[in-house]
């Protein structure tokens, strides 16, 4: 079982920034507006906190880590300096970058976890997808989930090796 300190300061930096990044790319794919922003935030937030329900260790971790002020400011923090000044499409590539290493980190340090804090990451990602219709107006028409987020649901599909 993987632990907070089987990580050195910036791999758990690292961790935390995944998850973060891992909603962050999907709603920077197809930026919704306002509302659908919210909600994506919302589906994000959500899925992050089930976290706490599943069989991990590490990914109940993290979820802790989120819910103290430090944990979530050294998240915060992180995707602040690694976005500042980027464009949508920036902030996607780099979101996926970020999940890229931080796969390569979970399978060099957590391989027996490796696959379930995956699994939580990516359906942060499904979750904020469908979080919102994209194209429609006033709530109505729009598509479930864009052709720019499936393409990014690829795209985080192939970082992380799921």
């Amino acid at each position: 079982m993987a632990a907070k300190t089987d990580f050195t300061p910036d791999e758990w930096k690292l961790l935390l920034e995944s998850v973060m990044m891992s909603g962050i790319a999907v709603t920077a794919a197809d930026p919704s507006g306002l509302w659908g922003t919210l909600k994506e935030s919302f589906a994000s937030a959500q899925t992050m906190a089930s976290g706490k329900a599943g069989s991990s260790d590490l990914v109940k971790a993290l979820v802790a880590e989120f819910e103290t002020s430090e944990g979530r400011t050294i998240a915060r923090d992180g995707v602040r300096d690694q976005l500042k000044g980027s464009n949508p499409a920036e902030m996607t590539a780099k979101s996926i970058d970020t999940l890229r290493r931080a796969s390569a980190l979970l399978d060099a340090k957590a391989p027996g976890e490796a696959a379930d804090v995956k699994a939580w990451l990516r359906q942060i990602s499904v979750n904020v997808a469908e979080a919102s219709k994209e194209g429609g107006f006033l709530g109505f028409g729009g598509i479930e989930v864009s052709a720019s987020e499936k393409a990014t649901l690829g795209e985080i599909d192939a970082a992380l090796k799921v």
